[in-house]
């Protein structure tokens, strides 16, 4: 059994219940860790301070507005985390958002605004709240993040946000060097398809859920659970010797040919 107890965790990302970051959140939860949820708006407020509640981290944890797009509201969130938790250990970067024409539309067609809202929200946000993260995670820690196999192979009506992801790895690794020397440790886990309301923006994605049921070594997708039981991994002592990296929670997809 892994224990959290007084650890503080940071999470981005807990959309709702259905959502990956729900999923590690209860995992991170359940092992005693303290909880940060972060939301994107006044309008989420409320959703949020009802998710912490569903988490048992009334009177414990918090809620606190954070849009990954605007510098000061960054670091006005870290600013009342450090005045709640001198010392955090853990940073769940679950955010990610391209606009809907550079999904659904052929990938030569991308708008050059388009690319940049999709790096900056998808990509950049990672180096912006680990650099706010930082300077409180006096005693180490983990910082992961999520991605997609569509980083290295292409997948129907992905396109610009695949273009993201595999950005996104190529931040884990330089931010993992960067960050080694305070014992902070940077890690993604590439999670398989999963039903999901954010995947409900990317076209024909049915035929990508039975592709993984036919071709993954287990037939099976994989479940929210197995992907907070990675990040409860990837955020404990065992994965100390851990950095860099990007973990494939897929079924074991990503191995296949044909």
């Amino acid at each position: 059994m892994i224990d959290m107890k007084g650890k503080v965790a940071v999470i981005l990302g807990v959309a709702n219940k259905r959502s990956i970051a729900y999923a590690i959140a209860e995992k991170l939860a359940a092992a005693g860790s303290t909880l940060v949820l972060c939301y994107q708006s006044e309008r989420l407020r409320a959703e949020s301070e009802e998710l912490l509640e569903s988490l048992g981290q009334t009177g414990t944890g918090k809620a606190i507005q954070l849009d990954v797009s605007r510098d000061e509201e960054i670091d006005a969130a870290f600013a009342q985390i450090a005045a709640a938790f001198p010392v955090i250990h853990t940073l769940v970067h679950a955010v990610a958002f391209a606009p809907a024409d550079a999904i659904k539309n052929d990938f030569l067609l991308t708008k050059r605004d388009d690319f940049r809202i999709a790096h900056d929200v998808s990509v950049y946000s990672l180096i912006a709240v680990a650099r706010a993260a930082a300077p409180l995670m006096t005693e180490g820690g983990s910082v992961i993040t999520l991605t997609y196999y569509g980083s290295t192979k292409t997948f129907p009506n992905y396109n610009v946000m695949g273009v993201a992801k595999a950005a996104l790895e190529a931040t884990v690794r330089y931010l993992a060097a960067s960050l080694g020397s305070k014992n902070i440790r940077v890690n993604a886990i590439s999670a398989g398809p999963i039903k999901t309301l954010a995947a409900r923006g990317i076209g024909d994605f049915t035929q990508i859920l039975d592709a993984v049921t036919q071709r993954a070594p287990l037939h099976r997708n994989v479940e929210q659970v197995e992907i907070g039981n990675t990040a409860l991994f990837l955020a404990s002592d065992l994965a100390s010797g851990i950095t860099g990296e990007v973990t494939y929670v897929d079924c074991g997809f990503n191995v296949t040919g044909i």
